[in-house]
């Protein structure tokens, strides 16, 4: 099961909505989804979690880059969500990484093929296990990276809106 909110952070506190994710494909949609719930182009962070697998903060400043944190990019790499966090850059990735290598591939079927080379270029374009990306993203927000690392999938979204200080307006949309 999964769970969205957006958390707005607005002149009197934070804002909470809950969000559908079904007609979000990639990350430029769910940052466009941030910026529309966004109080005068103040701070936005998404939060997702699949219950017991992974939670992820995506934080949208003004019109920044958006910053993202997965804390188990294997679990996430599972799920259609999860895909939306896990682009080529907070990966380590080229972009077009997966492109190379299929065009790379002789696939005429004449070849015998040797595993050990598919297992070495398998391993450039796995998804490493735990945490990826910004592990600083709420250190202003009064969650550093000790604490942000230490979360359980659990509950690390109530955490989160507890140190927030959003943790009522959290619950309003759960």
């Amino acid at each position: 099961m999964y769970f969205a909110a957006l958390l707005a952070r607005t002149e009197d506190g934070w804002e909470a909505s809950d969000t559908e994710l079904d007609d979000v494909e990639t990350l430029s949609d769910l940052t466009d989804l941030a910026h529309d719930a966004s109080v005068d182009e103040d701070t936005v962070l998404v939060l997702i979690e699949q219950e017991d697998a992974w939670f992820g903060v995506v934080r949208v400043d003004g019109e920044e880059d958006p910053r993202i944190y997965v804390s188990d990019a294997s679990a996430a790499a599972r799920s259609s969500y999860g895909e939306i966090l896990l682009t080529d850059e907070l990966l380590g990735r080229e972009p077009g990484d997966d492109v190379a290598d299929l065009d790379s591939l002789d696939l005429d079927g004449t070849e015998d093929g040797e595993a050990e080379d598919d297992d070495a270029a398998g391993s450039d374009t796995a998804v490493p296990h735990g945490p990826v990306g910004d592990s600083e993203i709420l250190d202003d927000l009064g969650v550093g990276e000790k604490e942000l690392r230490a979360l359980d999938a659990e509950d690390a979204l109530s955490s989160i809106a507890e140190a927030l200080g959003a943790s009522e307006v959290l619950e309003t949309v759960r």
